[in-house]
């Protein structure tokens, strides 16, 4: 299971959000390409970008900030937040990110999803954010009708990385991931599935893994200090050779 420190750009600085709500933001450092390189060397193989302003925004915002940490991190990166049409993503892939994560526009128009998918085939990944087991979109600023579940069974078919899944109660709030989300998410399709949002300490890390996931992503538990970034992927290693 990989383990995908997150990186949150807000007006070109590092941040998180306690549960998506930009009014309880928390500024980490003004140079996300140097946080990016920090996780590296502290052993990350993949970085989880968001562009907070472009998931506000409808379009992406911190171009100059992503280019640079792709730039510096010499590592994988996925992004999320604020793309919604095919150029954005031609536009995204072009400043040499591994993939891009396609949350509101899956939910608005998946036959769109659909294409995109068939037209970059392995660089999508779809973010499904869930509140109560809703779909939320717009930067989570709305929640919608529509069960996480069904939405993921739904694209199951497609060509398409992953499904990132976030729990948006959990998130940033440190009282640990959603399992129960997970394992029906993890049993409900076959793609590759990464967990994000309370991920806080080791025995979390632990029961995530035993899930058998493709991968989970941290933030707050990492930038407080509360995980370290090593011992993480020490302890999910030792569950997978246990496995």
């Amino acid at each position: 299971m990989l383990i995908l420190p997150a990186i949150d750009i807000r007006a070109g600085q590092c941040v998180r959000l306690r549960q998506g709500d930009y009014a309880q933001e928390t500024i980490y450092s003004g140079d996300p390409a140097a946080m990016a390189r920090h996780w590296v060397d502290q052993g990350a193989s993949f970085l989880h970008i968001v562009d907070l302003d472009g998931a506000k925004e409808g379009h992406p915002v911190n171009e100059d900030s992503i280019q640079r940490i792709v730039q510096t991190a010499g590592v994988p990166c996925q992004l999320g937040g604020g793309l919604r049409t095919e150029e954005h993503i031609a536009k995204a892939l072009a400043w040499g990110l591994q993939r891009v994560v396609i949350g509101t526009k899956a939910v608005s128009d998946p036959a769109w999803l659909r294409r995109a998918c068939e037209r970059f085939p392995g660089q999508l990944a779809l973010g499904i954010d869930a509140k109560d087991g809703r779909v939320a979109i717009e930067g989570w600023l709305e929640v919608s009708n529509q069960p996480a579940v069904e939405l993921a069974r739904y694209c199951a078919d497609w060509p398409l990385a992953a499904i990132i899944y976030t729990d948006i109660a959990r998130d940033g709030m440190l009282a640990g991931p959603n399992l129960a989300a997970l394992a029906e998410m993890s049993e409900a399709v076959t793609l590759p599935i990464i967990a994000s949002g309370g991920i806080t300490t080791l025995d979390d890390l632990r029961r995530l893994a035993q899930l058998d996931l493709a991968g989970c992503i941290i933030g707050r538990a990492l930038y407080e200090g509360r995980l370290r970034l090593p011992e993480a992927i020490n302890c999910v290693q030792e569950v997978s050779r246990r496995h």
